[in-house]
């Protein structure tokens, strides 16, 4: 594909995203921005999950990541299914109850201010940290393919990409982003299945010798006992997978705004269950995407490895043009509404959380809502021409390896909350939230020394929140209980 035509593709879809915006700012008010006025139809919000939990990180890099992991991904999907039921049917009828529009309000109404505060800043520099990662990777992707060969400095196409963002959401909000989430949705899944047909076709494989060419790859292992020192040990990704799960979507505005759209709990958790098992679905076709994209590469003399290898094979010229074109509209998709429903969760829980505009005052919270998304807009462009600069390791490593440092104080401060009733010393708890993620990663620094080559994984995020709920229980007020 021409960087043109590439471009011209991107540009299209935007000019979709900006129709939906349309249609969905009519009426729109700062409860409409917020939780979508709790109207969403369960179903369309399970459809749109499936979009919601796939950025551009899952896109380019699960397909890419076969050839050094195999099918281990599958074990922290696994953990995911489990980390899921577990919010369904424990953290959304606790939040309809109380009848939250923040997660963090819940960290008010159990602790205090402080907590509620400390909970929503590091919600705030998680999800700015992960959102700039996985826009990061697109932006590069489309520098690479089409900015790059045109001229165009890095540095305007991440100014061009986050505008458009801030352009679909800012006055859409929830339901600008459940809507955009699935047409991102039915995208994925049409660019994975055409992907897959038309590289299968090409190497004339019929569809059982195509499962069984899948099946008996080296590159389809799935599950490690082998070694408790790997970092792809089954047990190691299942339990990661949990209660990453429990963080990045249970504690996570971002994912729970969607979520607590639905009229009511049981409605929600209904979205929930049926959400995960396609979520399993479509990953596990992603993963047979890669094996097949790394024999294809092969057969053709592609020597493009890792995140490259998908966009090289797609839009290279050795399949049909349709295939190039699925993938920059799965690419775009996948990470611009990722990225436009992070920062409509990040403008809700700034000016909910951090600065206390609540919606009873209704022009007051609006010009409020208007200008902490805007500089939401600019903060994220800025992080990530930082991030281009200093990066050097593979993306999806660097998500989850952000979100067990900075969710981990939250996955403490939620579970010591819903397991305990003592009440805490409130004005403290900053200090434990901050100690637990430095001393996670002094340990971290260390542990092949003291541990006999032991090298943690995405359970660092565990650990960060048993040192978090360790700290809270110093903090306890003798004789006192919430």
């Amino acid at each position: 594909m021409t960087p043109i035509l590439i471009l011209t593709t991107v540009f299209l879809y935007f000019a979709f995203l900006l129709y939906i915006s349309f249609r969905a700012k009519r009426n729109a008010t700062n409860a409409a921005f917020f939780s979508g006025n709790r109207q969403s139809r369960w179903y369309v919000v399970a459809f749109a999950m499936i979009g919601a939990s796939i950025s551009g990180v899952t896109f380019v890099s699960v397909p890419g990541m076969v050839a050094q992991s195999g099918f281990g991904y599958l074990q922290l999907m696994l953990g995911f299914i489990v980390g899921q039921c577990i919010i369904a049917y424990v953290l959304v009828p606790l939040f309809y109850r109380i009848g939250l529009t923040s997660v963090y309000e819940y960290l008010q109404n159990r602790f205090g201010k402080t907590s509620y505060v400390t909970g929503a800043w590091f919600f705030f520099l998680s999800k700015m940290l992960g959102a700039a990662v996985r826009l990061f990777l697109v932006c590069a992707t489309l520098q690479l393919l089409a900015f790059g060969p045109l001229g165009i400095p890095f540095a305007c196409n991440v100014a061009v990409s986050v505008f458009f963002v801030w352009l679909y959401t800012h006055e859409g909000g929830v339901k600008s982003v459940l809507w955009a989430d699935t047409m991102k949705t039915c995208c994925l899944i049409a660019a994975v299945v055409l992907c897959i047909f038309f590289i299968a076709n090409s190497m004339d494989l019929s569809f059982s010798a195509l499962l069984k060419n899948i099946t008996s790859s080296p590159m389809s292992h799935a599950f490690h006992f082998e070694d408790v020192n790997d970092k792809q040990y089954f047990w190691k990704q299942f339990l990661a997978g949990i209660f990453t799960m429990i963080a990045t979507t249970g504690l996570d505005q971002d994912m729970m705004q969607r979520n607590l759209s639905c009229k009511n709990s049981r409605e929600s958790q209904k979205n929930m269950l049926l959400s995960i098992v396609l979520q399993l679905i479509v990953v596990s076709a992603f993963l047979m995407l890669g094996v097949l994209l790394y024999q294809f590469a092969s057969a053709k003399g592609i020597e493009a490895t890792g995140d490259k290898l998908f966009p090289a094979v797609a839009t290279g010229g050795y399949l049909p043009l349709v295939v190039g074109f699925l993938f920059i509209i799965g690419l775009v998709a996948s990470a611009y509404n990722a990225a436009g429903s992070a920062l409509t969760a990040l403008t809700t829980s700034f000016t909910l959380d951090v600065l206390g505009r609540k919606s009873d005052d209704e022009q007051q919270t609006t010009r409020t809502r208007k200008g902490v998304h805007i500089g939401m807009a600019v903060t994220m462009m800025v992080v990530i021409l930082v991030f281009n600069v200093f990066n050097n390791t593979s993306v999806v490593d660097a998500v989850y390896t952000l979100a067990s440092y900075t969710y981990g104080p939250i996955l403490g401060l939620f579970a010591f909350g819903l397991l305990t009733h003592r009440a805490v010393n409130d004005r403290y708890i900053p200090l434990v939230a901050i100690a637990s993620p430095l001393l996670c990663y002094f340990i971290d620094c260390h542990s092949e020394q003291w541990f006999n080559g032991y090298r943690f994984s995405y359970e660092l995020l565990l650990m960060n929140a048993l040192f978090t709920f360790i700290g809270l229980c110093l903090l306890i007020k003798k004789g006192t209980r919430a």
